[in-house]
């Protein structure tokens, strides 16, 4: 067997306790090392439909050899659900969008890449670390040095999006890569965790040694909080190769 890191994932979505439908969709593509979370925009017509859009351009994915090569093919991917989403807005004349953070793991590298306000997270060494910064028009205000971290954390528009896919015919999709480590542990979710969770909170529940545990309590913390809004999350593993084969055997 050759050397190498295996990535394994758990993954759950929920509609919360406020919401009718719900909007957010997932992808996991373990065979080929991809995942995703897609959140609708909520109080915009068929947000469901434009963020299954946007997964089903993920789950129809066959990567190239290559890490950059795939990376690009998953924001080919993002951009070819853009022009779906944007095209079916102008035929139906309504507004039409999606987030989107994906998470793509080979080797010893990964990416994430995201449009929107959906996250990815790593925890390394009992640390957690943001990948990603949120499209908002809160986070831009923070950018610019008109209002604090503190207070962005509490604007009433702090879910008002300044980017999304299927909102325009054109689309930038943010792309951070880096090395993997054996134990990093990833979490992509939706804002429905991120908004009533907070991140100290988060690192807890993700350095829980029983993922699936980890992940059945990141999702119940939010319905604790009230969860007015869908809440979906996908919490990968990196291990060695090795190693991650021995735990299928025990198991």
């Amino acid at each position: 067997m050759t050397g190498g890191l295996r990535a394994r994932a758990v993954a759950a979505t929920h509609p919360g306790l406020k919401r009718a439908v719900n909007e957010d969709r997932f992808c996991d593509r373990g065979d080929i090392g991809l995942w995703a979370v897609a959140d609708g925009m909520g109080g915009h017509a068929h947000g469901d439909w434009a963020s299954n859009a946007v997964v089903q351009a993920l789950e129809s994915l066959t990567l190239p050899e290559g890490f950059p090569a795939a990376t690009q093919a998953v924001a080919d991917a993002v951009h070819s659900a853009n022009r779906r989403i944007w095209a079916e807005a102008q035929r139906r004349t309504q507004q039409m969008g999606s987030t989107v953070v994906a998470l793509l793991v080979r080797d010893y590298s990964f990416a994430a890449l995201w449009v929107g306000d959906s996250r990815v997270y790593v925890l390394r060494e009992g640390l957690l670390h943001p990948l990603t910064r949120d499209h908002t028009q809160v986070q831009e205000m923070v950018d610019r040095g008109l209002i604090s971290e503190e207070a962005a954390r509490h604007h009433p528009r702090g879910h008002v999006l300044a980017r999304a896919v299927g909102v325009g015919a054109r689309l930038a999709v943010d792309v951070v890569s880096d090395e993997a480590q054996e134990g990093d542990v990833f979490l992509l979710c939706s804002d429905g965790l991120t908004g009533t969770v907070d991140e100290a909170e988060i690192g807890r529940l993700m350095a829980l040694p029983d993922r699936q545990a980890g992940l059945d309590a990141l999702i119940a913390a939010a319905l604790a909080a009230g969860a007015p809004d869908n809440v979906t999350a996908i919490l990968v593993t990196v291990q060695e190769t090795t190693r991650a084969a021995l735990d299928s055997v025990v198991r």
